[in-house]
């Protein structure tokens, strides 16, 4: 599925989008935001996380991971970006992040490859601040469940 974003409004508009559709899950759900720097990874994770309540959601990139937990969402925000090691991943238990009824965004997977989970979801984001392309693809029996939700 490829889409055009032209502007941050149409992020906004995706990014909860997606998160209206994953507040029924009752399995673990992995997201992989994918893209050059400054292409909206966070952007987008941001307004997904907002759309669960959370007013201040900052970038897990010095931190590698922030949690966020109500009762509407368990999320776990990811940035791989700074790791030396896939293993470092293993120190802090990524796996044990893998609960049901949780979700994880993960930014930058290719660079945790062989210690975090497959994708459910993979957005990978392209462009500038002019225009952007989202292409998304579901990679599961849940993705495809969740993109019969997102397209509707």
């Amino acid at each position: 599925m490829d889409l055009k974003l032209k502007n941050l409004d149409e992020t906004k508009e995706l990014a909860e989008t997606f998160a209206k559709c994953c507040t029924q899950i009752e399995s673990s759900c992995v997201i992989y935001l994918i893209g050059d720097l400054g292409v909206g990874k966070t952007t987008f994770a941001q307004f997904f996380i907002r759309y669960f309540g959370f007013d201040k959601v900052k970038s897990p990139t010095y931190t590698l991971v922030e949690t966020y937990q109500n009762d509407r969402a368990h999320i776990h925000h990811f940035d791989c970006y700074r790791l030396t090691d896939p293993e470092e991943l293993e120190y802090i238990g990524i796996r044990d992040y893998l609960k049901s009824n949780s979700l994880q965004l993960i930014e930058w997977p290719e660079l945790g490859k062989g210690s975090i989970a497959k994708a459910d979801i993979s957005i990978k984001l392209i462009g500038n601040a002019e225009s952007r392309e989202a292409k998304i693809s579901f990679e599961s029996k849940l993705g495809r469940s969740i993109k019969k939700c997102v397209i509707g």
